[in-house]
């Protein structure tokens, strides 16, 4: 049965990771945890509008998760290339299904207060910086290397995925039922990535230890600061993707709600402009996921360097196209399009750097990634509604010139333009 099973789904280049017993059982239990986040996504919003009835305290919840990810995002790095990264995963399940489950109670209770919310944004904000760099580096440990991007493609598709589907189902379920049932189902679905892991064959994740036991840990995240500076591959790779998380991200969210408010909602109401946003975000979503899909389904790539750069360049001039439409259809087209090439470029840059750097650093790598997004992603907001205000086509404009600013660096970048 079980060789039955591997012989079928190596037949599909995207499929063959599932082979894998434990990569089996990472995916099943990540999928099932991605759909339980999204109950969280909608619940948390609505109960915090629901206890205080202010956009601002709900922005503050945000933030705090943020800044609490942000900050420990260098030592959960570290933390992952020292301890067993399926101990970390299972700690990191059970602590948030305790988590979501204690609001769960409380608020079923009817003793939620505002307090509690902000102290649940500063746990899962710490927990997360633990559990993502433990999640990026386990997976080179349980595929070969030719795998990586359908493995990545498979766990980040399925969380596009369940970010397309799962918002509808956590509506309704709360419409039938409640907020605290959705924190509930949450919990649950933290409890089930739990018992995945604990099935999980430690001796296929190696004990995660990197370093010397007489180094300390901010020693340990100072090795790995060094260590990516120095590799100039990992170097470059790391500039890019932050400079395209900073060109890109504000625009995606704030920009855009304010090109379907400004040009997409012909009668001027609110509903007309959700109507919009909602569409080419859609359509954003789909090219994603296709775009992920893609990757996903190619072998090894031979002069990554140059197809990563081709696609920045594509997105790049996609930006600007963006900011220039003055019809609803022409800019969902050309943000599906911007999605195909962000999808690929994400699997083909994340397989990249995790085939590319030391297992013994891999941790701290996937750290400085997420923590570089982490703190660029204000400045980028911040800087997308000022210039959004001032002039939204501009805005669009700059952004794409800032990554096509990042390509042509990576075209003088011999580490990237000449790797495979």
């Amino acid at each position: 049965m079980r060789s039955l099973f591997s012989e079928r789904v190596r037949r599909f280049t995207i499929l063959q990771p599932l082979a894998g017993r434990d990569f089996r059982l990472l995916f099943v239990g990540q999928s099932i945890s991605l759909f339980g986040d999204q109950f969280y996504i909608v619940a948390l919003p609505l109960l915090a509008l629901k206890l205080t009835g202010s956009a601002l305290a709900l922005g503050t919840v945000f933030m705090v998760e943020g800044a609490s990810r942000a900050l420990f995002q260098l030592i959960g790095g570290a933390v992952s290339d020292r301890l067993s990264l399926r101990v970390i995963l299972l700690v990191s399940n059970v602590v948030r299904a305790a988590i979501t489950g204690v609001v769960c109670i409380v608020l079923a209770g009817g003793a939620i207060r505002l307090w509690h919310l902000y102290a649940l944004s500063v746990l899962f904000g710490v927990v997360d910086a633990f559990f993502y760099p433990a999640h990026l580096a386990v997976i080179p440990r349980l595929i070969e290397s030719e795998e990586l991007n359908a493995g990545n493609a498979l766990m980040r598709g399925t969380s596009r995925l369940m970010g397309l589907l799962g918002p509808v189902t956590a509506g309704l379920v709360i419409y039938k039922a409640n907020l605290a049932f959705a924190f509930g189902i949450d919990a649950f679905s933290f409890i089930f990535a739990a018992g995945t892991v604990w099935l999980m064959r430690e001796a296929l994740l190696g004990d995660g230890a990197s370093s010397e036991p007489s180094v300390g840990l901010l020693e340990s995240i100072r090795q790995g600061l060094r260590y990516a500076w120095s590799d100039s591959l990992v170097r470059d790779l790391l500039i890019y993707t932050a400079v395209v998380e900073f060109a890109f991200v504000g625009p995606s969210t704030v920009g855009l709600a304010m090109l379907a408010r400004q040009r997409f909602a012909p009668s001027g109401t609110d509903a007309a402009a959700a109507s919009s946003l909602g569409t080419m975000l859609s359509a954003f979503a789909a090219g994603m996921l296709v775009g992920m899909l893609l990757a996903g389904s190619t072998r090894a790539l031979r002069r990554r360097g140059r197809l990563v750069i081709g696609l920045g360049i594509t997105v790049a001039i996609g930006l600007v196209l963006v900011g220039l439409a003055t019809n609803l259809w022409a800019a969902c087209f050309v943000f599906g399009c911007i999605g195909l090439g962000g999808g690929l470029t994400n699997i083909f840059v994340l397989g990249w750097l995790q085939s590319k750097t030391e297992p013994a650093m891999l941790g701290r790598v996937m750290g400085l990634v997420m923590f570089t997004a982490s703190v660029l992603e204000p400045l980028s907001y911040g800087l997308s509604g000022a210039l959004a205000d001032l002039n939204v086509t501009l805005m669009f404009a700059l952004s794409g010139s800032v990554l096509l600013l990042a390509s042509i660096f990576s075209i003088v970048s011999p580490a990237i333009r000449a790797s495979d």
